[in-house]
């Protein structure tokens, strides 16, 4: 058997630990969490500040790869009450706050956040900017979709101090395109990228995937190749997930049979990784590649990188404000997710009621473990102390680990672990070693993409 086929399971991407499915929603409630969301804010505004993701989750398509929480409609009718909304449920945060938040980073995610008016997306921000302070080094960024990401888009962010911006890209190959329900010509993607350059963005990611339906080696050179044409700042070079049975996803206009799997799509992985080497990209964390200006390359270089809910980012915060139906917020003592369904979430927020519907106080074991997760995540090693050891949990991951050590994945020192190269593909599997809660509770049914 080939390490591929061991080890491409199921398991989580580890944007938090515990993962959202092994949450204790019963030891929750909303009175810990504002308690927990103040004593972040009290103990960390002052000297890290806070970052605010806010969720834009309308789509005029459907795009069938798709796993986030969206919802669909060509009606912009929506966007007005949608933003009146944010700006209220913004209030209520800065209502248990005792002064003015320090933004270090503030992140305008989807759905479309493109799907807005510029005119919008102004009120909203500028909505969110009265009440905080804006940090000279605050990171400000949004996503895109190259078909409806215009210049009048751009230039209002920028105006108002974005210099980040992430294309949806996925793939250029248009019979890729079709089966996605996403086509969008090279051409169009190239026109976004040059007014941004033209504008001032110094950091532009693209987002491609590999494992898509009808993908080769050959259709996956073609689109890198391209994309080595536009030279975006950094690159995130996902996964395919593949879980048709999430409510809500679009992934029923093929079948696993249109799917590469195992080593043919480690194979795809592979070839992109190598290309982006020759192109003098770097990879930073799992799946994402920068070149060395970029702010992402610096901090994983000088061992800053930082991972949330939002993914890899080079600012570090203790607190996480989530804004918007679905959206979900980390006070480093806790997590909290809104309610998806953006009319229910709505009628809390318009009641002055915080749309907090379930959550997770972290124990003592949960931060130790977190620790070494995101360790593992952000620089492929971690370290421990002898405490650390005599914890349980930790105990039977460096047990688990015995496996992948003997398979040449991961080294264990007297006091580190560390990934090999050989390993960085399978961080997933050397993340969920450690991963008490899932241990305790196996799933009895599908949750997690896999590895590969």
């Amino acid at each position: 058997m080939s390490l591929i086929q061991k080890y491409n399971v199921a398991a989580p991407r580890y944007t938090s630990y515990p993962t959202v499915p092994y949450w204790n929603n019963a030891g929750f409630d909303i009175v810990s969490w504002q308690a927990l969301v103040q004593q972040s804010f009290h103990a960390t505004n002052n000297t890290e500040g806070i970052s605010i993701y806010i969720h834009l989750p309308y789509c005029e398509k459907l795009c069938t790869y798709c796993g986030c929480n969206k919802y669909i409609t060509v009606n912009h009718a929506v966007e007005e009450p949608y933003i009146s909304t944010l700006l209220k449920e913004w209030q209520l945060y800065l209502g248990l706050f005792e002064k003015r938040p320090r933004i270090r980073e503030l992140h305008l995610g989807g759905g479309t956040p493109t799907f807005f008016t510029p005119e919008n997306l102004h009120q909203l921000v500028t909505g969110i900017f009265k009440g905080a302070d804006i940090l000279k080094d605050a990171s400000l960024s949004f996503e895109g979709h190259p078909n409806n990401t215009t210049e009048a888009h751009m230039q209002t962010l920028y105006n108002l101090g974005f210099r980040r911006m992430s294309l949806g890209i996925q793939d250029f190959d248009l019979r890729v395109q079709e089966i996605i329900n996403r086509i969008q010509p090279y051409e169009t993607v190239a026109r976004v990228m040059n007014a941004a350059r033209a504008i001032g963005y110094t950091s532009i990611n693209f987002d491609l995937v590999y494992g898509l339906p009808l993908q080769t080696a050959v259709s996956v050179k073609d689109t890198i190749n391209q994309v080595m044409q536009l030279q975006p700042d950094r690159i995130s070079f996902y996964s395919y997930a593949h879980v048709p049975w999430v409510k809500g996803v679009g992934q029923r206009r093929y079948s696993e049979a249109d799917l590469p799997k195992d080593e043919e799509k480690r194979a795809l992985y592979d070839l992109g990784k190598t290309m982006f080497a020759e192109n003098n990209y770097t990879e930073i964390g799992m799946d994402h590649f920068a070149l060395k200006h970029d702010p992402l390359y610096n901090a994983f270089a000088n061992g800053t990188l930082h991972r949330n809910f939002m993914g890899y980012t080079d600012q570090h915060t203790s607190l996480m404000i989530g804004l918007g139906a679905s959206s979900i917020g980390d006070s480093w003592y806790a997590y909290a997710q809104n309610e998806k369904e953006i009319a229910v979430w709505q009628r809390l927020v318009n009641n002055g009621q915080f749309p907090v519907v379930r959550g997770h106080l972290l124990n003592r074991e949960d931060l130790l473990i977190r620790r070494h997760i995101h360790a593992l995540m952000c620089a492929f090693e971690t370290t421990w102390n002898k405490a650390d050891t005599q914890c349980d949990a930790i105990f039977e991951g460096l047990q688990r680990l015995q496996e992948p050590e003997k398979d040449g994945l991961v080294i264990v020192h007297p006091k580190k672990v560390s990934v090999t190269l050989k390993g960085r593909p399978f961080i997933r599997n050397i993340c969920m070693a450690f991963d008490a809660r899932l241990w305790q509770q196996l799933p009895q049914s599908q949750l997690f993409s896999k590895t590969i």
